[in-house]
């Protein structure tokens, strides 16, 4: 079985049952430990019957569980902990790891062959649009000055209603690329429904492959995101993640066309 873990394809998505999608969703965010479980163990925390298992696996391409659990086994490159940060407090170690984690499990998620693919969709697009709201618009900003510094016709938009207007005005064979931590931000969820129905090709950068961006966007790299976060009051939830991810996707697209 050589297909990732989440390369879902948006028409097999569809396909998922809520019920199916509510497991998927509970399996990306228990990464660490599902591939220690029973199946039997994994229904009666995810309070979901085998069945739904085994049909979940096979709908996204493994032969079972089992075989789920194998490539999980597989893809999971952790580091040792023992005695690395042995010297350091225990709450800066904390945070170490948390971002060490959100790194590592990211790269876990992601797919040889969908960057390949989001990079011939970056190659072949005449033009490409990248739109990002809050801290996301600084991975947004990023990405378009880096695509511009390789030649490519780019720009970033990060106002709410320039954002409604341009969805209007993309053509087909241009691109747009929505950064999103959570995927459910009103203004790119418009206009990527906009750009839906003119058969824009559409990229969503996001943590959550069961948001609204997620599933109605032909593309979506998903990072991970941990459940900690240092500023509880605030919303400033990291996004090192989708940096990790945008740099890869643009690392490779680099490598790709020289």
């Amino acid at each position: 079985m050589n297909e990732p873990l989440f390369n879902i394809p948006s028409d097999v998505y569809q396909t998922l049952s809520e019920t199916e999608r509510y497991l998927l969703h509970y399996i990306h965010q228990h990464l660490e430990d599902i591939s220690t479980l029973s199946i039997v163990t994994l229904s009666e925390r995810a309070n979901v019957s085998t069945a739904t298992i085994v049909r979940l696996m096979k709908k996204i391409g493994y032969n079972g569980y089992t075989s789920f659990k194998y490539r999980l086994k597989q893809e999971k490159k952790m580091t040792d902990e023992s005695d690395q940060l042995k010297n350091i407090d225990e709450d800066i170690k904390l945070a170490i790891r948390k971002n060490e984690e959100e790194v590592l499990k990211t790269i876990q998620l992601q797919s040889i062959g969908q960057i390949e693919d989001a990079v011939q969709k970056i190659h072949d697009a005449d033009k490409i649009y990248i739109f990002g709201r809050g801290f996301s618009e600084m991975i947004a900003k990023e990405m378009t000055i880096k695509l511009q510094l390789i030649g490519k016709t780019c720009e970033v938009h990060d106002d709410p209603n320039i954002i409604r207007l341009k969805s209007r005005d993309i053509d087909k064979n241009e691109l747009a690329i929505f950064v999103s931590l959570n995927g459910e931000t009103a203004e790119l969820v418009e206009a990527c429904q906009n750009l839906s129905m003119k058969q824009v090709t559409t990229i969503t950068v996001t943590t959550r492959i069961d948001s609204t961006l997620s599933k109605i966007s032909d593309m979506t790299l998903v990072g991970y995101k941990g459940e900690q976060s240092f500023f509880p009051d605030y919303e400033v939830r990291s996004r090192l993640s989708l940096h990790v991810i945008a740099r890869i996707l643009l690392d490779a697209y680099v490598i790709r066309m020289k």
